[in-house]
């Protein structure tokens, strides 16, 4: 089964410094009936103003994905690691108790845009506090995160590997999902999605769909489009 959710049907924010589209419950965006999804807790999209930041703070148990998708931030905690980050490269943070982050925009001049993803972190795991890998140009397919860090992905606190798929117009994918579940977000263009050919979900720029009990994922590109696939076993 594959339920879309829509980009207009997201929590919204725009504090002129932040603009923000939510696709779970966050800040001051409450929806009891959409809490994140399985280990997934938060998929947001985000623009900084130039020079913009963060205020310092604390993140619950777990795994920070940002996915830069314009600009470069920079990424600082209090107990003194910094790690920066710019267009066509993905940033982990393996959050830590009591530890606060700090996330500015290190331009002066062009907005900051990312996509951020929290992931519920096995507390028994222990990583490397900041991950960083580069996303190759001219890939249909790269695996950015998972459980064992494979073929050069980020390793992840928790059993979810984090898919990218990049597809020109009319071009098809198709994903042998894990598990039971499954979340299909659409950062760009528009496409179709279904597990197989008779039934197909539209989703264009921003949307999202939910995926329960799918063995794969076919995805047909009806524009240029770039889109996650996050893969939640359990």
């Amino acid at each position: 089964m594959i339920t879309t959710r829509s980009a207009s049907a997201c929590g919204q924010a725009d504090f002129g410094w932040l603009q923000a589209r939510y696709s779970f419950s966050f800040g001051h965006y409450f929806d009891p009936g959409l809490m994140g999804y399985a280990s997934l807790r938060v998929l947001n999209q985000e623009v900084l103003a130039p020079g913009a930041a963060f205020q310092p703070r604390t993140y619950p148990q777990v795994d920070v994905l940002n996915i830069v998708l314009q600009g470069e931030a920079e990424y600082r905690d209090s107990e003194g690691n910094s790690i920066s980050a710019s267009e066509g490269e993905v940033l982990l943070l393996s959050a830590q108790p009591g530890v606060n982050y700090t996330e500015i925009n290190l331009s002066k001049e062009h907005p900051l845009t990312r996509m951020q993803l929290w992931l519920a972190a096995c507390p028994e795991r222990e990583n490397s506090r900041m991950q960083k890998m580069a996303l190759p140009a001219g890939r249909v397919s790269q695996l950015i995160a998972s459980p064992d860090g494979v073929d050069g992905s980020l390793q992840l606190r928790q059993q979810v590997w984090i898919h990218q798929v990049e597809l020109a117009p009319g071009e098809h994918y198709a994903l042998r999902l894990k598990g039971p579940r499954a979340y299909l977000q659409s950062i760009h263009g528009s496409l179709e999605a279904g597990s197989g050919a008779e039934h197909r979900e539209k989703l264009g720029c921003g949307d999202g769909a939910f995926l329960q009990d799918e063995q794969q994922l076919l995805l047909t590109a009806k524009t240029a489009t770039r889109a996650l696939v996050i893969d939640i076993p359990v």
